[in-house]
């Protein structure tokens, strides 16, 4: 028997995975919340309906794996889910909310086969910060945890988006995201705003950097931005435009 939690905001839990009643595990709910990754044991695999709330189940497995967890999730889907879901979530699977039972065993049993080297983490290389939470390139500091950034140990007075923008592309150097994915990692699912809401931000970052680092947001064409380390600012300005 496998103990397993189930974090929903439904009032009838068995109807996000009929699978699981059939099944001799053990079933735990918790609300939908951020607090209830607190309430979670320490051996459980951890299912997130996210059939309705995108927005809210990708917070929720990317704090479990960005806080050290080692606890593994499957994503409970519509079928339209599965277009949105990357690596970036920190999940371990995902399975649709009309699955068999026999399928949800067998994942079950490939999870904990796999041992908890294998359950959902945080990507090694998605950043490079200190103990302290804060993150530094160069010159440039950005505080993950105090929500403030600072250049040549002056702060740079960030509004709240600009930072989270900033954290965000600092968080995965060398990377490429275009306005669409940008847009929905910063502002959210349930943000409706076109990707030229990206773009004016870009620019007012890069404006607060001031000239010798606005180029360390490197601009690739007809695609989207990537955050260059300082030491690579130079190439990034020499070969693509804003």
């Amino acid at each position: 028997m496998t103990d397993l939690t189930l974090m929903t905001s439904v009032s009838d839990p068995a109807s996000v995975l009929p699978a699981l009643a059939l099944l001799s595990h053990r079933v735990r709910v918790l609300p939908m919340d951020v607090a209830s990754i607190v309430r979670m044991p320490e051996s459980t695999i951890l299912f997130v309906d996210a059939r309705e709330d995108l927005a809210t189940a990708r917070t929720i497995c990317r704090m479990v794996a960005s806080h050290g967890f080692a606890t593994p999730i499957i994503l409970v889907l519509s079928e339209g889910g599965f277009t949105v879901v990357n690596a970036l979530w920190g999940i371990t699977d995902m399975v649709v909310a009309s699955a068999s039972p026999a399928e949800v065993e067998a994942r079950l049993r490939i999870i904990s086969e796999r041992g908890p080297l294998h359950s959902a983490s945080a990507p090694s290389d998605e950043r490079e910060e200190d103990g302290e939470g804060v993150i530094r390139s160069g010159d440039l500091m950005v505080d993950i945890n105090g929500y403030t950034a600072s250049l040549h140990g002056e702060p740079i007075d960030l509004a709240y988006k600009e930072f989270e923008l900033l954290k965000y592309l600092v968080q995965h150097p060398g990377r490429v995201f275009t306005r669409a994915q940008l847009l929905q990692e910063v502002w959210g699912y349930d943000y409706y705003g076109g990707t030229r809401t990206v773009d004016v931000h870009i620019r007012r970052l890069r404006a607060k950097l001031g000239g010798e680092y606005e180029h360390i947001i490197g601009t690739v064409r007809n695609v989207g931005y990537r955050f260059d380390p300082p030491q690579e600012a130079s190439h990034a300005e020499g070969n693509e435009g804003s």
